[in-house]
């Protein structure tokens, strides 16, 4: 593995913004950008269709780089993210940047210097600094976009069981390199975090509320865990000024998985799903009051998705699953893989095609 950069370069503001066609679009966010042949040049869909190159991150600077594309800010406008090519290679990939250097910038730097080259977690291919000494972050580009954005393109129908059991595989394989080898909680999964591209992988994305549980070994930090998107978030989460040592940490993420699992297969935020409008207070009322949510008893679902959810989804943490258990759970370790695989595949690029026609359809 390359080591990450951290290379003093001119701020993303000098990066020259080139026009095409196909970029007049509306500003989306990662989660939201799904890369098609239909949107590109001849030159630039070949660019996507290829596998990264080996280059030589170490070496690089931010000047290397030509801004093709905004992906959007995010979610709370704390960075920009934009698609760039390396002028050498014709190589895309997505930069984010904070706006300013503070330490949940800093933390999100350090978190993508840990997690190294997981191949279920989004990779970071460099680190530069900008003209403030922001951080601006090479990141590896999903060409599918996020597993949200594919239930929105199925007007929210779920997702069948074996594709839905290769991707709780996953995310269970990247919490565990996270959790156990990294020592970080992500604090942030939910289907817009989960990045996906044509081959059919999966990875965990967007670090950004992170938080490093251990920084010397022996280390058992307390980290703030009362961040994150609201639903997805577990009832010990609400406390005020909640935090939590590693163990409720990585349980904090275990909900999270259970809530996202549940979406996927049920097409919808299982909490408060008929709401028109929601609140925060009216999401805290619901997770911290109410009953967990579960598997509704009218759906087609086998016994070990329920049990799955279930497991995740215990209200007391310290009666949740861990990783290790979940990895261990009929659901993910009974499942057919080349037949869990071949749907979740078949779902992604069905998704990026059937898209692509749409968009085509849209501006003829």
């Amino acid at each position: 593995m390359a080591a990450l950069a951290s290379v003093p370069q001119t701020s993303r503001r000098l990066m020259p913004r080139l026009q095409a066609p196909h970029e007049m679009m509306r500003p989306r966010a990662p989660h939201e950008m799904m890369i098609r042949p239909s949107d590109a040049t001849p030159d630039y869909a070949n660019a996507m269709m290829k596998p990264e190159p080996e280059l030589e991150f170490e070496a690089l600077k931010l000047s290397d780089f030509d801004k093709v594309g905004d992906l959007g800010e995010g979610a709370c406008g704390e960075a920009s993210r934009v698609l760039v090519r390396h002028r050498g290679s014709g190589a895309v990939f997505a930069l984010k940047t904070a706006y300013y250097s503070d330490p949940n910038s800093e933390e999100e730097a350090e978190v993508l210097r840990r997690v190294g080259r997981s191949p279920h977690l989004v990779r970071c291919h460099a680190i530069f600094r900008g003209a403030d000494d922001e951080p601006a972050m090479l990141l590896e580009l999903m060409d599918a976009g996020s597993l949200g954005r594919v239930l929105r393109h199925r007007d929210h129908h779920g997702l069948p069981e074996p594709a839905l059991a290769e991707v709780a595989a996953r995310c269970l394989a990247g919490l565990a390199h996270l959790h156990y080898a990294c020592r970080v909680a992500h604090l942030d999964l939910k289907p817009d975090n989960l990045l996906a591209d044509g081959r059919g992988n999966v990875r965990i994305g967007d670090f950004s509320v992170s938080r490093i549980l251990s920084r010397v070994p022996g280390d058992r930090l307390r980290v703030s865990v009362a961040v994150g998107s609201t639903p997805y978030l577990s009832p010990e989460r609400f406390a005020p000024n909640a935090r939590a040592g590693p163990r409720g940490a990585c349980a904090a993420d275990v909900w999270s998985l259970g809530v996202t699992v549940l979406e996927l297969f049920s097409g919808r935020c299982p909490i408060l799903p008929g709401a028109q409008r929601t609140s925060w207070e009216m999401l805290k009322e619901a997770i911290c009051c109410g009953k967990p949510p579960t598997v509704p008893e009218i759906a087609t679902a086998s016994a070990s998705l329920r049990g799955f959810v279930d497991a995740c989804l215990q209200k007391d943490p310290k009666r949740r699953a861990t990783v290790a258990q979940l990895l261990a759970h009929p659901f993910v370790a009974g499942r057919d893989v080349e037949s869990s695989r071949r749907s979740l595949r078949e779902i992604i690029v069905e998704t990026m095609y059937e898209q692509g026609a749409k968009d085509r359809e849209e501006r003829a």
